[in-house]
């Protein structure tokens, strides 16, 4: 295996015997075939649009597809199985239809014609990341292959909210496609690749706007929340991952069974919508963000549902207790995870957890405090006029966006340190689990106005490009890159990749990334980046703090 698609990755370099996320050899190995599949079948189906005869459900698929291979989301080999010969089943009937049943032609590329028998014996270096020899050509290839991973979490999100947009499928098609043709290795040309990355970027913009208006359509507008991290005497079970529509869904089949539901890491911002707030069992956050979850997991004794990334190999502790729904799965030699599937028409029947729930105990308390979410682009927007007056007067003087992955390098103890020596005249904007390194602070508020205003799960680093695109036309100003503002973002997983090139489509400069640099980017591919919009790695505190708060 060779996989560096997550800032954990193996010396900075990648990872060659099994992940650092727990991902062994063998599933990482899958989940190259089955990238290098999906790439064969967006090529069909490219040609199949031609003709009028390309698969309709190509769009969910190949974002479910896309978004189990994530880091942290599925470790079940057989899963991986299954999924390689589905997408090969659905490009033959592409490719058939295409071409009458005759063979495609010499032109069609490996991936169109492959059968699974001859995938099945592809190694990592034959198709996965090293396959591509030219360093750049390969550093520009698998980060757009990571930014449409992005675009599949995000979209599948918004897809079972029953919002979904052709333009974003036929994106990810070309993209796909645009990691097989032939490129000119002696001279690749790094200009054009880089623009495919600013609309990947776009895209996101997109995407991330489209869930934006598909959860607040369903869930009501966030509003300011505090939401307690204590527990109750009452059995529980615990929601982690991100997605909403399985909150709803345990939130009324747990109506009235006199079992609380707590949520946990990105599941934290769900406590800040209207809709959700009508569920008096409803009764809090539990722990903290996703790495965190061996302990807290335990310490729950109730069920654990994980909807989505962020899933750790889990202890055999707690196995029991544990269940994955959608995309997510695992399974080892020790540990088989129950799985809930949907039925045909998107439901899901979460009595095996009730039951589970009301024969376990009530959870160990882990602290007892508050803890504040719901700063959504309309509760920030609603308090403008206040914003702007204080910073008019002085008493805000920046605001530094902070958003992004949390992680388990001792290095991200820099994100508390440095939240904690920032003026007391600066806001901190949020959103993703990054939060967690300093939402529990004691941070204070100006003129009422908390200094933490934390937005929502990663894909809400929408609302934050909403409050800056507001705040450079009340100001006045040419672009967001005018006002008192500055990025210093924490990076862990692709969606993080996405968010990143979202902000550079936005030409949004001088975006401070940590704890390392994505082992992805080439020198190239970096200095390119640099030369354009000033990206950088953070350092240390005082340095940091000198170049983007005092200078």
């Amino acid at each position: 295996m060779f996989c560096y698609q997550c800032e954990e990755t193996m010396n900075g370099t990648g990872c060659t015997m099994n992940g650092m996320c727990g991902k062994k050899g063998e599933v990482a190995v899958l989940q190259d075939r089955l990238i290098y599949a999906l790439k064969g079948y967006a090529f069909c189906n490219s040609r199949g649009r031609l003709k009028g005869c390309n698969d309709p459900d190509f769009g969910p698929f190949v974002m479910e597809a896309l978004f189990s291979t994530l880091t942290n989301v599925n470790f079940d080999a057989v899963y991986f199985e299954d999924m390689i010969q589905n997408t090969l089943r659905r490009r033959d009937v592409v490719r058939d239809n295409v071409h009458g049943g005759a063979p495609p032609g010499p032109q069609a590329p490996n991936a169109a014609v492959i059968t699974y028998d001859e995938l099945m014996e592809k190694t990592a270096e034959e198709i996965g990341v090293l396959s591509t020899e030219n360093v750049d050509v390969r550093s520009l290839r698998e980060t757009l292959i990571y930014g449409l991973k992005g675009i599949s979490a995000y979209g599948m999100h918004a897809f079972i909210l029953n919002s979904e947009n052709d333009d974003v499928y036929r994106f990810i098609e070309k993209a796909l496609i645009s990691t097989i043709e032939d490129s000119p290795l002696d001279k690749p040309d790094v200009e054009q690749m880089i623009a495919l990355l600013m609309e990947c970027g776009s895209v996101g913009v997109q995407i991330m706007s489209m869930l934006d208006a598909a959860n607040t359509g369903a869930y009501g507008s966030p509003v300011p929340t505090s939401v307690s991290t204590g527990v109750g005497k009452n059995p529980g079970i615990l929601i982690s991952g991100h997605d909403l529509k399985d909150l709803e869904m345990l939130l009324e089949q747990t109506k009235g069974t006199g079992i609380d539901v707590y949520t946990h890491g990105e599941m934290l911002p769900a406590n800040g919508y209207p809709f959700f707030q009508e569920y008096e069992h409803l009764v809090g956050n539990y722990g903290n963000s996703w790495w965190h979850q061996k302990s807290e997991f335990e310490n729950f004794n109730g069920p654990i549902l994980m909807t989505t990334n962020c899933l750790v190999p889990p202890k055999e502790s707690y196995a029991d207790r544990l269940f994955t729904t959608n995309m997510v799965g695992y399974s080892d030699d020790k540990i088989q995870i129950k799985h809930i599937s949907a039925k045909s028409d998107g439901s899901k029947d979460f009595s095996e957890i009730i039951d589970a729930a009301k024969k376990c105990l009530p959870p160990n308390e882990l602290e007892n405090g508050t803890v504040m979410t719901g700063f959504a682009h309309e509760a920030v927007l609603s308090v403008a006029d206040k914003v702007v007056d204080a910073v008019k007067s002085g008493d805000i003087k920046k605001f530094v966006v902070m958003a992004g992955c949390d992680g388990r390098r001792k290095e991200r103890q820099y994100y508390t340190d440095f939240a904690k020596e920032l003026p007391k005249d600066t806001i901190i904007l949020t959103a993703g689990c990054a939060k967690y390194r300093y939402n529990k602070l004691d941070l204070g508020d100006i003129g009422g106005i908390p200094r933490v205003l934390d937005a929502g799960q990663c894909n809400d680093c929408y609302s934050l490009v909403v409050i800056a695109l507001k705040l450079a036309e009340v100001f006045g100003a040419e672009s967001v890159n005018d006002l008192p503002l500055v990025f210093n973002i924490a990076w862990y997983e692709q969606k993080a990749t996405l968010v990143f090139l979202a902000l550079l489509s936005l030409n949004v400069k001088n975006i401070v990334i940590g704890p390392t640099l994505p082992a992805c980017l080439s020198p190239t591919v970096l200095d390119v980046l640099v030369k354009t919009f000033n990206v950088s790695k953070n350092t240390d505190v005082d340095s940091d703090m000198k170049r983007l708060i005092t200078l």
